[in-house]
């Protein structure tokens, strides 16, 4: 009922930057917190970053800087401007975006991933 569709992924070199982009569609009342992911080979999923309905941001350390989460609420679209990108970002991200239904259930709904990779 609702899609989540990245992009903005790619190669890039080191202290280069990329921008993300995650639109969601389909059955959407309004749409709470915003986040992104990201996992690299034979490690977890970790937050890179979040923000609430209201704007307010959180970053995990390893970007606190470099990195910067916003949103447009009318495009239902999330955004991770990524700057000085170092080779220890290379990663698949994932959007994740905690959507509420007409009938005030949040459903979290996830992206299909975007690869990111940072060498010379």
């Amino acid at each position: 009922q609702v899609q989540l569709v990245e992009s903005g992924g790619g190669l890039v070199q080191p202290g280069g930057s990329l921008r993300l982009s995650c639109a969601a569609s389909g059955r959407i009342f309004t749409i709470d917190t915003m986040d992104w992911y990201r996992q690299a080979p034979g490690k977890q999923r970790e937050l890179v970053a979040d923000i609430t309905s209201d704007g307010n941001t959180n970053y995990a350390d390893f970007v606190k800087g470099r990195f910067t989460i916003s949103r447009d609420n009318a495009k239902n679209t999330v955004y991770l401007q990524m700057n000085s990108l170092k080779p220890e970002d290379t990663a698949v991200y994932y959007c994740k975006q905690s959507v509420v239904t007409q009938t005030q259930v949040v459903v979290d709904y996830w992206g299909q991933g975007t690869q990111v990779t940072v060498s010379a």
